[in-house]
């Protein structure tokens, strides 16, 4: 096509858009955007953006002058960039957000009270949607891009106001409600609980327990999150609080993801109840019909004062005599409605959420703003650390040989890959094939095991009970192998294709060795070309095995959608905000939100507002 203005001619050329014929005709006025390049056939734009402007054709008039410039969305402005959505491309997003704006009415209803946009200094609703979309020509581009614009502060404020507000007033409603049973911790019950401690607690423990203790002795249920490191006691910690609901005449839940955690969970607690007067019981889906009849009688009962299991736990037809505690282990594997179901079985029992997914102050100050947190960092004694080493896959036959040179002193060893099967699409190991080669080629000498999502779950069970009792040196395994599982003996740890896998995961894979009194190993395993984030990651976990820096360096290097890798395991739905980028502005608008629902003449609309507004808007979830 060839276009001329007063200063020449040039010539645009397109590829394959012969659409491109209807839309352009002789004579319209255009506005062409693109790199400019000297051809010789003279000057040349290649695939350049365009704007077709209305009224009239492109010629001068009389006296030689251009018609007037009108007001363009595409080109001669400063102009919003989309991500691509299915098929639409950024040009169709803007001529459509541009169309929605000019229909808005010239005054939006605010949810924003007027005391706090004045104090906040908010520029007015309306004007922000215009202008985060479509800035006035003296806007910063900077402040733009930084979401720092005036436009931006309005939105992201807005929207943690009203996410600060449902979570205030969750944890207020919670406050409000009243257990049917009282709890106290006399001197005779603190004996009790230390004559089943079979070691010395670290100071981290201690606190813990007086923050869950004192709680649990509250007119309100109790609401804590546990959260510790790999390894730090937080089992421990959740049995002491047992003890104490159960000396008081309660029973205790105690909610594992996996049947392997959940029967790890139960031998590790019989063994340290033996010398007590309770009686516990393990509640599984592998648990016969049979035999879960007599358990379902005797919690009814009363006569059971604990129960390990599974979700099986939050079935219909589970009842307890009466349940003043229920603990949840690796919450963020369980779904909003098991926790509820579990909740709804007592009459407002005390709920311990325990994660070995440290939470980044930022998160807990908001996802979590309605749990109270505790926080385990401190090591037992007599943990050793885990020595960390990063290598390329070139390396791969030492790494061999150092995991024989373990297996021959008697240890066990885990090599995980991040899928099941050879993929098309992506040049991944694949474990089932790569548990072949291992087993027949590199490793023939040893027993190797392999273990994988799509397994049913007794499978899954059978071969992980056999590597605990040593029957297998090697297990092959993806990621299920992430939470929880306890082999003191496996002192290896090899990850394939480290730079594919997310910080806080390879975190939580290290941490599944260095669990006996042996020193263990962790190498990760890393292919050309690695991105810069996957070279970053991998030297964060050399750097430090410390899960709550790399909790943090985690949510920097992948933003906080990633980090827990589902909507269902708490995390909001975001518009504007970041809860990385943008967390002063979100402990503000926490403020803000105290502030408004204190005062009486704005809390009961803002009450409401927030009841409303808010499951639909963020989707998050709580511990029921």
């Amino acid at each position: 096509m060839l276009v001329r203005d007063r200063t020449g001619s040039l010539r645009a050329i397109w590829f394959n858009q012969p659409f491109l014929n209807d839309v352009f005709r002789p004579h319209q006025r255009v506005i062409l955007f693109g790199k400019l390049e000297l051809t010789p056939h003279g000057l040349q734009m290649q695939g350049p953006q365009y704007e077709i402007l209305e009224g009239g054709d492109g010629d001068e008039d009389a006296e030689g002058t251009q018609p007037a410039r009108e007001a363009t969305i595409h080109t001669g402005r400063i102009v919003p960039i989309y991500e691509k959505t299915g098929t639409l491309t950024a040009k169709m997003q803007r001529t459509l957000v541009h169309a929605a704006l000019q229909q808005l009415p010239p005054e939006l209803p605010d949810p924003l009270p007027p005391p706090v946009r004045a104090r906040q200094r908010l520029i007015d609703r309306r004007p922000a949607l215009e202008a985060v979309h479509f800035p006035p020509a003296d806007a910063s581009v900077a402040e733009l891009n930084a979401f720092r614009s005036p436009a931006h502060r309005r939105l992201i404020f807005e929207e943690f106001f009203l996410f600060q507000l449902g979570i205030v007033q969750r944890k207020r409603r919670a406050e409000a409600e009243r257990k049917k049973h009282t709890i106290v911790v006399t001197d005779a019950i603190k004996q009790a609980i230390g004559k089943v401690l079979p070691f010395k607690l670290t100071n981290d423990q201690r606190r813990a327990i007086r923050e869950i203790v004192k709680d649990m002795e509250r007119p309100q249920p109790m609401n804590r999150l546990l959260q510790g490191d790999v390894g730090s006691g937080k089992t421990i910690v959740a049995l002491m609080a047992a003890l104490v609901a159960m000396e008081n005449g309660l029973q205790a839940a105690f909610m594992a993801p996996t049947e392997i955690l959940a029967e790890q969970h139960f031998f590790n607690i019989r063994r340290m109840l033996e010398q007590s007067r309770f009686r516990l019981t393990l509640l599984t889906g592998a648990t016969p019909a049979r035999k879960r009849r007599e358990i379902l009688a005797e919690l009814a009962g009363g006569s059971m004062q604990m129960v390990i299991g599974t979700h099986a736990l939050v079935q219909e037809d589970v009842a307890f005599h009466e349940l003043g505690l229920a603990i949840i282990d690796e919450q963020h594997r369980f779904g909003v409605l098991q926790r509820a179901t579990l909740r709804a079985k007592g009459l407002h029992p005390d709920v311990l959420v325990m994660t070995a997914t440290p939470i980044p102050r930022t998160l807990a100050l908001t996802t979590y703003g309605d749990l109270d947190v505790s926080t385990m960092r401190e090591m037992p004694p007599g943990r050793q650390p885990i020595a960390t080493t990063v290598r390329p896959e070139s390396r791969r036959d030492e790494v061999h040989a150092f995991v024989r040179s373990q297996i021959d002193a008697g240890r066990q060893a885990y090599i995980i890959y991040p899928l099941v099967e050879e993929s098309a699409k992506v040049d991944l190991k694949a474990a089932t094939e790569m548990a072949d080669h291992l087993a027949q080629d590199v490793f023939p000498e040893y027993r190797v095991a392999l273990l994988h999502g799509r397994m049913k779950q007794d499978a899954k069970d059978r071969v992980m009970g056999a590597f605990v009792r040593n029957e297998f040196h090697i297990l092959v395994s993806t990621t299920v192998v992430e939470v929880g599982v306890d082999v003191p003996n496996a002192t290896v740890m090899v990850v394939e294709h480290a730079e594919r896998f997310g910080l806080s995961q390879l975190h939580q894979l290290r941490g599944r060795v260095g669990r006996g009194a042996h020193k263990s190993h962790c190498l990760l395993l890393y292919q050309y070309p690695i991105t810069e984030d996957g070279k970053q990651r991998l030297e964060a976990l050399a750097d430090t095995t410390d899960g709550f820096e790399i909790a943090e360096r985690d949510l920097r290097l992948r933003g906080p959608g990633d980090f827990f890798g589902t909507r269902q395991s708490g995390m909001p739905t975001l518009r504007a905000g970041d809860l990385v980028r943008d967390q002063a502005l979100m402990e503000e608008a926490r403020r803000e939100a105290v502030a408004a629902l204190d005062d009486p003449l704005q809390a009961p609309a803002l009450a409401s507002l927030a009841d409303t507004a808010w499951e639909q808007r963020f989707g998050l979830v709580g511990i029921g």
